[in-house]
């Protein structure tokens, strides 16, 4: 997904702003619904995003950058490709600009979160813990925009002094960032304290590039045209709205605030679509709900343990089903149509049968993997248990397994994130070449469920024999470190 160069305009725009496990997607497309013209994503910590692998989501639909944990951190989609910010928390000037190289393509502009007072942005240096570092600002900023194909902004708090705070943002301005929004608050300040219009108007008046007002939702904005009051109020070039979208992300829709059980359905809605992890789904809907939390729907929501029972909390128990359904049916025709599934398998010049195949859990029964299925042929066919080599590659940290049955050497040409996820793909290969079936939905192995009531050639009323065939059973070889040659133990599951 590659947005095209054009720099994002922002004057006169209504914008979502960053808020920490709030500004996920659904909750910025429900915003763009409403009429928001841009949209932030919440505070993403640079270590944490240069951990992250790019990954293309085509059953999503997304873009999603994933942790060596397999847990997404941002994922992103073309509705929003030209609408949305992406906002990193940095002490660093070329970690901020490896990010945001990392991101630029799926991105319309980068922010630099200054403002946050939260312990968690600023004990690393970064957040409003930089206001007090101007040189380290400069930096930053200067490298981003030199950097990166992207319009750069930041976002800050108000100084204890007017003057500092101006002679603040010129500075800023001067390394030649597109925009600054700036929350009307000092950095010890919390919602309840006023926010201060005359600074922010102040600001405007100083700066020739667009000035972001913030901090609005306490005291100003409790409806879509206290939006324009609140931009007349800071003389800002746009709104940036916090808590009052959150509240009700319709608050951006010129008719008028919609019914929050509507907004709410159709948050879930977004949600379920784009397979958002139901813990940030209900965090959301609580913020949503507020001072209802304790109606009946609202301890069914607090209730839900996973998406569907949220689903159902809200009336959607049919709307889940469904999706998930076609979900899970464009996931397998991916599986059957990509070159990876499709690809014939190869013996290279060194005897080794390689295909390129990945293991997706999402396609087998629980409890049920290729390892166990071949584990399970190799038994009843008298053969030595299956050995797995697993090597880990240093430059990106991932594992490519070749598994030894009957002499003959099977691996996977796609690395994985994993030495678990490796070895499974070693052991599709070996099942696919020899036309075995390896447990997938659909397929039939009844000998695999009948291995977990009964082994061949043993006393069924054995201990043995009441064990079930576990991937863990399989013989260990070392797990090898590419980077330092050294040999470390570790189990073969």
């Amino acid at each position: 997904m590659i947005v095209n160069s054009l720099s994002l305009c922002y004057r006169n725009k209504l914008i979502l702003a960053p808020m920490v496990r709030v500004g996920t997607l659904p909750m910025r497309l429900l915003a763009l619904d409403y009429g928001a013209d841009i949209v932030y994503c919440e505070e993403l910590i640079d270590l944490k995003m240069l951990q992250c692998k790019r990954v293309v989501n085509e059953a999503l639909s997304t873009v999603d950058f994933v942790a060596p944990d397999d847990r997404v951190v941002f994922r992103t989609c073309e509705r929003e490709q030209n609408r949305v910010v992406f906002q990193m928390g940095t002490s660093d000037a070329e970690r901020a600009l490896a990010v945001a190289r990392l991101v630029e393509n799926d991105v319309a502009g980068i922010d630099v979160n200054m403002g946050c007072p939260k312990e968690y942005s600023t004990k690393g240096g970064m957040g409003a813990a930089l206001l007090s570092d101007p040189d380290r600002i400069e930096k930053i900023l200067s490298t981003l925009v030199k950097g990166t194909r992207r319009p750069v902004t930041c976002k800050i708090r108000i100084l204890p002094s007017l003057e500092d705070t101006l002679n603040l943002v010129k500075r800023i301005e001067r390394t030649g960032i597109a925009a600054i929004a700036v929350h009307g608050r000092k950095r010890e300040e919390r919602p309840q304290h006023p926010v201060s219009c005359d600074v922010i108007r102040a600001i405007a008046d100083a700066l020739s590039i667009p000035v972001i007002a913030n901090g609005g939702s306490h005291d100003h904005i409790q409806q879509y045209l206290d939006i324009e009051d609140f931009r007349q109020a800071t003389a800002a070039s746009s709104v940036m709205v916090a808590r009052a979208a959150m509240w009700n992300p319709s608050i951006f829709l010129k008719e008028g605030l919609r019914p929050l059980e509507e907004v709410m359905q159709k948050y879930i809605r977004y949600a379920v679509q784009y397979d958002n992890h139901y813990t940030n789904t209900k965090y959301c809907l609580c913020q949503m709900l507020r001072e209802q939390l304790e109606s009946p729907q609202g301890r069914l929501l607090h209730a839900a343990q996973s998406s569907q029972e949220i689903c159902e909390a809200f009336g959607l128990g049919a709307f889940y089903e469904e999706t998930t359904q076609q979900l899970d049916a464009r996931r397998a025709r991916l599986l059957a149509r990509t070159p990876e599934e499709a690809e014939e398998p190869a013996e290279d010049a060194s005897g080794v049968i390689k295909m390129a195949v990945r293991f997706d859990r999402r396609a087998y029964p629980p409890q049920i993997t290729p390892k166990m299925c071949l584990l399970e042929w190799c038994r009843r066919e008298k053969l030595a248990q299956p050995v797995y080599e697993t090597v880990q590659r240093p430059l990106d940290r991932l594992f490519c397994s070749v598994v030894t049955v009957a002499e003959q050497k099977y691996q996977s040409t796609l690395w994985d994130k994993s030495k678990k996820l490796a070895e499974q793909a070693a052991a599709i290969v070996c099942l696919r070449s020899q036309g075995l079936p390896e447990g997938r939905l659909g397929e039939e192995s009844p000998s695999l469920h009948k291995r977990k009531r009964e082994a061949p050639d043993q006393d069924p009323g054995s201990p043995r024999a009441q064990e079930p065939a576990l991937c863990g059973e399989l013989c260990k070889k070392p797990f090898v470190d590419l980077a330092n040659g050294e040999e470390t133990p570790l189990e073969g599951r």
